[in-house]
Order: structure tokens, then sequence, then C-alpha cells
């Protein structure tokens, strides 16, 4: 079991068991597909060794949000939404680099395990992933006194939002641009986006992701859910979204931006 190197309390403490077909939405419908067929597993001394070699690319196979605030040194981000978007771009992104070896991580190991196995399918053959994940990469590197090659925070799923791995701050305040990593969601339930929020920003929009969305929190609890109605399930359902985030906090898309210059 991955357990956290971080205690706050405020990591998940309530366990619940449900079984599930799948345990990621991974959007393969192939009856060739053998999931059992994995990459070879990398502990951290290994995960260490290879991330220097110029024939080794490391592949971050979680969301836009978790790579912004923390990654291995020079992994490659797969720009999608979904896990189930980033298996096939994944394959097309390295479609010239078969022939190096392709180490997959995400969180806890889930995921990756997964995709080295799509990656195999689709004819890959040097594929590891880091076993455990990042949560047991950092926990060994630290216990066996290794250099940390993971920048920044690990995201996590719980009222923490991140674990501290480095004392690297690698992103920024989405508000003001200023160096920060503190995730938070926006305080209007109506939007609920999820965005980077330095406390300055924090103070200054009261915990919002803009002026419109703090105006409409100051409005009556009536007329707050009254501007819901309707809206509410589609919102909170792509809150994470990529799109979303660059068009309410005006980020340019990495496309737009090479495509201007």
């Amino acid at each position: 079991m991955n357990v956290a190197h971080e205690d706050d309390g405020k990591s998940f403490w309530v366990l619940r068991l449900k079984v599930r077909e799948r345990i990621v939405a991974d959007g393969i419908d192939d009856d060739s597909f053998d999931p059992a067929n994995i990459g070879h597993y990398l502990k951290a001394d290994q995960v260490n060794q290879m991330i220097d070699d110029p024939d080794t690319l490391f592949v971050d196979m979680r969301n836009h949000y978790e790579y912004e605030v923390g990654h291995f040194e020079n992994a490659i981000e797969v720009p999608s939404d979904t896990f189930r978007e980033q298996l096939p771009m994944a394959v097309d992104m390295l479609q010239h680099d078969k022939e190096k070896n392709i180490v997959m991580y995400c969180t806890g190991g889930i995921r990756c395990e997964k995709a080295s196995a799509y990656m195999l399918h689709n004819g890959f053959k040097n594929v590891y992933h880091v076993e455990g994940g990042i949560i047991e990469y950092a926990r060994k590197a630290k216990e066996q006194g290794l250099p940390l090659k993971f920048i920044g925070k690990n995201f996590v799923f719980d009222e923490r939002m991140g674990e501290r791995i480095s004392d690297d701050v690698i992103a920024h305040c989405h508000q003001c641009g200023t160096p920060c990593d503190a995730h938070t969601n926006c305080k209007n339930d109506g939007c609920h986006l999820l965005f980077i929020q330095c406390p300055v920003c924090a103070a200054k929009f009261e915990g919002c992701c803009s002026q419109i969305c703090q105006e409409e929190l100051k409005l009556p609890q009536e007329e707050q859910r009254s501007r819901r109605a309707g809206r509410e399930n589609g919102i909170k359902i792509f809150n994470k979204s990529k799109g979303l985030l660059q068009a309410t906090m005006h980020i340019p898309s990495p496309e737009k931006s090479a495509d201007e210059k």
C-alpha cells in the first residue's frame, strides 16, 4: 500500500472498497489488448539511473493540473483532460521514439501500469513504469538518501491537494503570475474551477477565480441557486478541464502561443 510521506491529518481517513470492471476508465475497446502484459517496474534507484540517459524518455500520465505543479526532470506532458484521451495521444507523440526507453509514471502507479501495457500493445519494445508511482518513489528515495529527481509537488486527491516532494515551486498563480503551486477550487459553487491561487489573490478575490464569480458569490443564496440551475452539473463535470481553465483565467494555450511567435 502506498502511504503518504507527509501526514497533516487532512489525507483520506475513510476506506471504501468498490468492485469495478476497470480500475481506470481507459476507453480501450480491443479484444487483443492484454492488460497483464505490462512494462518493467523501476525502483527509486533505477529511476535515478535512467532519468539522465539520453536514450530514455519519461512520460507523465497524469492530468495537466498535476503536471503543472510537479513532475520528473525533463518529463514529457501528454496534454489531455482524461486518461482515455492520453493513451492514443501518447502513442502518436512517441511514434518516432519506439527504439528509446519509455518510462511511464503517475501518482500511485495505477495509470502508468495500464499505459505501459498499451504502449507495448502498440509496438513499443522498451517500456518501463515507476513502481508505486511518485508516492513510492519519493518515499524510497528519502529513505535511501537518494537525490530527488522529482521537482515540485505531487498533486493528491484529498483536502491537501498536494504533497511537497522538493522545495521547487515550478507553477505560477493563475491570476497574477507570482510563483505559487497551491491549488484551490473557486468558492463560487456554480463554478468550482480548480486553479492555482496565491495568498494575495485569494484575499483580493475572496477565494474566487474571477471578479464575476466574486460578485455572484455576494448575491443572496436563492439567486445563486437560481443561476446555478441547469448549468451546475455541466460545469462540475468539466471543472478541471484545461480549456475551461485557459478561457476563464485568460491563459493562452501552448498551441496559440507558438503560433504567435
